[in-house]
């Protein structure tokens, strides 16, 4: 009995990730075949593995031009993919067994408790049910938005594609579009481009759990008639501390781009002081793992790299369909240093203490990300030596972070290297935690509960 236990805990902890392996190894066969590419060839195996991997880890880097290369049918595919990986592979086969009339077992609710964090299994079937609808919701009225723009530009069929097809990359943060290699470049100044595309971003990374928390703000306001401050109020301390931060690190990075590119001519230089603010807050939200580029990234000062860098790595927030290791766990980090600065004994947040579990959960997703980082920059660096060192390092930031924005040596790699992003993708996408879990072969998550006599350590 002992042993069917263990079992099944090692199941729930590795499914996920082997439900992402199957999506992208489907993925890439598809996009293998002739019938994928424009030209009607097959594409290199390795071009379509990178393709489905970039698509169902929603990060956006390709070794090909999406809106180029790819047929309709490949465009599909790549599009199916990125819908799932945004929302999760364990949540689409609910969906699916929704559909199908099945009833969702207790296997089932647990990996999608596994999948999001949920620490209930009461409701797991009625939240993704309103996470799906919720999330079609908002990339339905994306999509509308958007044909305003390609439907003149491209005609009604294209236009309704390409629309809907952006909207979906924007909500997901995959950063991929049909627009060619310029991306939304030539929209920088577009007030309703930049509208569109920072709003779903900004939603989708904003995580599902605020999702319900700024929902039931609003039925207060209008069912129960409360004032919006005192509904406010009632915020859930993981919400408010999600829009806290979400806040400062969109509108300090604008500021930090605006006042370090402003006279750089070659991204900002030429522009009128609004397309300035334009398009730095376009790159302060799509740097929080969205890849889009209306700049091109290759010609930014070193101090911008830098900074695109820090935000790849905090990204977006849990439960979302961003990646790094999320605002929640940074600013977790930055209240223990406070704490240990000012002697305090337990971490404090919002007049709340937060468990110490807790602390050395966000601790461990820090280390271990900054751990593959220094791996996979290394390897990169030693396979594709003739690339400068902080263009490997943005693009493995890029690549950790699921962001998908490049300095323009990604379609450049050898195979190895493609290899390293790839790994480094999925690793991004499932996250630290989920990934140590995965290698865990043995899956024993007994807990040893014992206190040994104290031992005197120097810091």
């Amino acid at each position: 009995m002992k042993s069917k236990k263990k079992s099944f805990e090692l199941k729930t902890t590795q499914i996920i990730g082997l439900g992402f392996a199957i999506l992208i190894l489907a993925g890439s066969i598809l996009l293998s075949l002739p019938i994928a590419s424009a030209d009607g060839t097959a594409t290199p195996y390795i071009d379509a593995l990178f393709t489905a991997t970039t698509s169902s880890c929603v990060t956006g880097l390709v070794t090909v031009v999406t809106g180029e290369h790819w047929s309709l049918f490949g465009q599909v595919v790549i599009l199916l993919m990125i819908q799932m990986g945004g929302l999760g592979v364990v949540s689409f086969t609910t969906l699916l067994l929704m559909i199908a009339g099945k009833r969702i077992q207790l296997k089932q609710r647990m990996l999608i408790q596994e999948a999001y964090g949920f620490d209930t299994l009461t409701g797991m079937v009625r939240m993704v049910r309103k996470m799906i609808c919720g999330t079609l919701v908002v990339e339905g009225i994306g999509a509308l938005l958007y044909m305003v723009v390609y439907i003149p530009r491209y005609g009604m069929a294209k236009g309704i594609w390409v629309s809907v097809f952006t909207a979906v990359s924007a909500f997901c943060n995959a950063g991929m579009d049909l627009m060619g290699a310029d991306s939304m470049m030539p929209y920088v100044t577009h007030p309703l481009m930049n509208l569109v595309t920072m709003g779903l971003i900004i939603i989708g990374g904003l995580g599902f759990f605020v999702w319900w928390d700024l929902a039931a703000v609003l039925r207060r306001v209008c069912r129960e008639r409360m004032s919006l401050r005192q509904s406010v109020r009632k915020l859930s301390l993981h919400s408010k501390l999600v829009l806290c931060v979400t806040a400062v690190l969109i509108f300090g990075g604008a500021l930090m781009f605006f006042l370090l590119e402003s006279n750089n001519p070659e991204t900002m230089g030429n522009l009128s002081f609004g397309g300035k603010i334009w398009a730095s807050m376009f790159q302060s939200v799509t740097l929080r793992t969205a890849g889009f580029a209306s700049m091109d990234q290759g010609k930014l000062s070193t101090g911008s790299l830098l900074l695109g860098c820090v935000l790849m790595f905090i990204g977006g927030s849990p439960g979302g369909t961003a990646g790094g290791v999320k605002t929640v766990t940074i600013t977790l980090l930055a209240f223990a240093v406070i704490a240990t600065i000012v002697g305090r004994e337990d971490v404090e947040l919002g007049h709340r203490r937060v468990r110490m579990n807790t602390v050395m959960k966000g601790t461990c997703v820090i280390l271990l990300q900054v751990f593959f980082l220094v791996i996979s920059t290394f390897a990169l660096c030693c396979l594709e030596s003739d690339i400068p060192f902080i263009e490997v390092m943005y693009e493995t930031f890029s690549a950790l972070g699921t962001v998908g924005l490049t300095m323009g040596i990604t379609e450049g790699l050898s195979v190895a290297g493609k290899l390293v992003l790839i790994a480094s993708m999925y690793f991004g996408r499932l996250g630290p935690i989920t990934m140590a879990v995965i290698l865990n072969v043995n899956g024993n998550k007994k807990k040893i509960h014992r206190r040994l006599p104290d031992g005197k350590v120097f810091v």
